[in-house]
């Protein structure tokens, strides 16, 4: 028996949130990407008393983000990343247009020169570390990483052989190559070894998949269980992912790499503040100190503007590298 179409009860109106998210997952977002973007959402509907945003437009937005900075009191970065969640709610998802949002009232961008290591510094802090998060730290200063990019390697995007890595998912979404260190290779390549062997365990126990970017896991079903997928620093445990619902081993969090950082640079006794981003910092300005032209550091860094760069120029013209104290005389 056939229904008519006129008598058929209409599926629910999706909410908003669900279709923002959607549309994110289906762009190949991260899921950190996704989180923040949510986040700023809520709370740009929240500031409206949670008016749709389609009643709402350029004013609305130049004051939650003028807000922001005069109450909020948040960081040019942090304005920034609402600004891009906005942007993203109103093109991507709702299809309008917004242009000409630079009339509010734009958070202060602290003029600020990076902490950068002496060489010697670098290796005080190495003496403290060890294991995974020895090699971790090497690479963010051999390589000129950031934590994410470290973390998110895989088997597949270390070439032993033309000894560099191959840098993928990065913050511009360009990959890049980069050296990989002579002296981390007998290192490295045992570590693999183990990872290898929990690799087979996990598929020994039924898991072993790996999360896999692009919607390749549709595409290439068993691929996200094959050796050359797998994340060179894989997670001590299993667990559940949070889009797909799948367990399988994750990369480790950034946050285990940090706190074991900040104990070994207090058990160094560097006096500098020091973040898992200063050894990124220190690649760049050791380079640029060995001759190394800005256009070279440019690309090994990924930075899409040499206006980025700069800043480590900045760093070698300060204090002793360029004048001399009177003091001196």
């Amino acid at each position: 028996m056939r229904i008519s179409k006129l008598y058929m009860t209409p599926s629910p109106p999706r909410k908003l949130l669900d279709v923002v998210r959607e549309v994110i997952r289906l762009k190949h977002y991260s899921y950190r990407t996704e989180q923040s973007y949510l986040d700023w959402i809520r709370r740009y509907l929240r500031y409206h008393n949670g008016k749709h945003p389609r009643d709402m437009g350029k004013p609305e937005i130049q004051a939650f983000l003028t807000h922001l900075a005069v109450e909020g009191h948040v960081a040019a970065s942090t304005q920034n990343q609402a600004l891009s969640a906005l942007l993203f709610l109103y093109r991507n998802v709702l299809e309008i247009e917004i242009e000409g949002i630079s009339e509010f009232a734009r958070a202060k961008r602290p003029k600020r020169l990076p902490t950068v290591l002496t060489k010697s510094e670098v290796q005080a802090v190495m003496q403290h570390l060890t294991g995974v998060e020895r090699l971790v730290i090497q690479l963010l200063y051999g390589s000129g990483l950031r934590l994410s990019e470290a973390l998110n390697l895989r088997v597949k995007d270390v070439d032993f052989a033309q000894n560099q890595l191959i840098i993928r998912d990065t913050k511009g979404n360009e990959d890049r190559v980069t050296p990989l260190p002579n002296t981390m290779q007998v290192a490295l390549k045992g570590h693999l070894e183990a990872v290898r062997r929990v690799h087979q365990q996990d598929l020994d126990w039924g898991y072993g998949s790996v999360y896999l970017p692009y919607a390749l896991a549709k595409k290439y079903p068993n691929a996200d269980r094959s050796w050359i997928w797998q994340y060179i620093f894989p997670s001590y445990a299993l667990s559940q992912d949070p889009r797909s619902g799948v367990t399988r081993r994750h990369h480790l969090s950034e946050s285990s790499i940090q706190k074991a950082l900040k104990k070994a640079v207090q058990r160094s006794e560097v006096s500098k503040r020091v973040s898992c981003h200063t050894f990124r910092h220190s690649f760049a300005t050791h380079l640029l100190q060995n001759g190394y032209d800005i256009r070279t550091v440019q690309e090994l860094l990924g930075h899409k503007d040499v206006k980025t760069t700069m800043i480590y120029t900045h760093v070698l013209n300060r204090g002793g590298y360029a004048v001399r104290s009177p003091l001196d005389d």
